[in-house]
């Protein structure tokens, strides 16, 4: 059927409104801590509908129904495991982030182990963010040149633009407040997209129901001791923890929003209450997927890839408008999570190391370069999106591994600083370096699923780090003693 011109306006209107809306935040930039941390006045209802915009990129909306398309709703296993690893942050790392006045996450580290343990930590955060972002913006041009028509290049190149548009100029504010408005629309969208395919299936729930109850695309729980299977109960919850501890207590992209409230107790408040609505929405975009498989009944491989088949669906059989207004709904997740990239990559080279490295510049001086920052990330986020378009993986799983790859050597490091004494920096570095090493390994040369991966990798880190340390200081210990006086 494809778009017609009322679907064109509706995509044009959100692409322009979102974009003058970020933009009423640059006035209220003076200053870094107003332009990376949004002057911590942000409520806690906001920051938990920005965080959940944050994980909710556009290789959700697409990917996880092509998921459950392939498979069932066990995926939702791995949810419980990212509801408990925000209770493990809010009582383990989020103390330590509001003892100070943190800019970035690294900068506990550094408290803890000293500068050169910052820069590995932030260092890391940048390369690995980066990439993931890479693959999530190259999912943007599935969406845009299935609908617009438009080459892959060109679909990222205007998303890209828009996006740095608003965030150069307005900062962690525009970012949070334009994530509740894109929120909303992204949610409300996969709403009436539901609605629509239960018209469209003819019969309805009870004919979608009754065929998917069948083919046990309904199933929840896999209780099997299968360490190969991606999504069991113990893979879920157990692997889940562990990457959610990881991601939303050491990764600059979440930390930066939980520092932006205004206290403690509203960070917490903020990031538990966000896992309730991210539980709700992966139920909500996997029954999608459940409800696509009803209505198609063919292998995903008809499409080309099972990332193709909701943007196909909403494009060839969605009612003029709501098709407008599903398309305009995922532009919401892309450029919401891009935008969250772009602030979090920015303020942690800013922060993490031209403020350290050079103490004396200005304030204004600093904010010029935040925004030369942003500009640059861009460039270099585009680059890799471009580089991503040659990979055939469904992309949500792609985006989680590269992201896995990092996330155990930086929460080993973020454990072995805040529950225990005895660590050092040389110790944790030596730690971090083995964890990374085993992560490389695991995505490289294993076929151990990414849900396992960041436990291995942080216990590797914390394991050698804390070992490590005991016999750096018992040969410190001993150079000491055999010291001539």
């Amino acid at each position: 059927m494809g778009l017609s011109k009322l679907d064109f306006a509706i995509i044009g209107l959100y692409l322009v409104g979102i974009t003058l809306f970020g933009l009423r935040f640059r006035k209220k930039q003076r200053t870094l801590r107003d332009y990376f941390l949004a002057g911590r006045e942000i409520p806690w209802w906001a920051i938990a509908l920005s965080i959940v915009a944050a994980e909710t990129s556009t290789l959700t909306i697409i990917s996880i129904p092509g998921l459950a398309y392939d498979t069932n709703l066990t995926f939702l296993q791995v949810i419980l495991g990212y509801l408990i690893g925000r209770i493990v942050i809010s009582l383990v790392l989020l103390p330590h982030y509001f003892r100070r006045d943190l800019f970035t996450a690294y900068e506990l580290i550094e408290r803890r182990f000293g500068r050169g343990l910052r820069s590995l930590t932030a260092g890391l955060f940048l390369l690995t963010r980066a990439a993931a972002e890479g693959v999530r913006v190259y999912a943007v041009s599935i969406v845009v040149s299935i609908a617009l028509g438009t080459g892959e290049v060109a679909s990222i190149a205007i998303i890209t633009a828009l996006t740095l548009i608003y965030t150069f100029e307005g900062g962690l504010a525009a970012v949070i407040w334009t994530d509740v408005v894109q929120t909303v629309i992204y949610v409300g969208g996969t709403i009436v997209g539901l609605v629509t395919i239960l018209h469209l299936v003819p019969g309805g729930w009870n004919v979608i129901h009754s065929a998917a109850a069948a083919a046990g695309k309904f199933q929840v729980f896999d209780f099997r001791m299968n360490f190969a299977t991606p999504y069991t109960f113990w893979a879920g919850v157990i692997g889940g923890t562990f990457f959610t501890t990881a991601s939303h207590g050491t990764d600059q992209l979440i930390v930066q929003r939980l520092l932006a409230a205004r206290g403690q107790k509203q960070s917490a408040t903020a990031l538990i209450s966000s896992g309730l609505a991210i539980l709700v929405q992966f139920a909500l975009f996997l029954t999608v997927g459940v409800m696509l498989w009803a209505y198609y009944r063919i292998p995903s491989s008809n499409f080309g890839r099972a990332d193709r088949i909701y943007p196909t669906f909403i494009v060839t059989h969605m009612p003029h408008g709501v098709s407008g207004l599903l398309i305009a709904a995922i532009l919401a997740a892309a450029m919401s999570n891009l935008s969250a990239a772009l602030n979090s990559l920015s303020s942690s080279a800013i922060m993490d190391f031209y403020a350290r490295l050079r103490p004396e510049a200005d304030e204004a001086k600093k904010m010029r370069l935040s925004r030369i920052a942003t500009i640059l990330w861009a460039l270099v986020l585009f680059g890799l999106a471009i580089i991503a378009l040659h990979r055939a993986e469904r992309v949500v799983e792609v985006g989680l591994q590269i992201a896995s790859v990092a996330y155990g050597a930086l929460l080993g490091a973020f454990l072995l600083g805040v529950l225990t004494r005895k660590a050092n920096q040389y110790g944790a570095a030596i730690g971090m370096l083995c964890g990374f090493a085993v992560e490389l390994y695991l995505w490289r040369k294993t076929s151990i699923p990414w849900t396992w991966w960041v436990m291995i990798g942080a216990s590797v880190t914390f394991a050698v780090g804390w070992f490590a340390s005991g016999i750096i200081d018992g040969q410190v210990l001993s150079q000491e003693t055999e010291a001539p006086r």
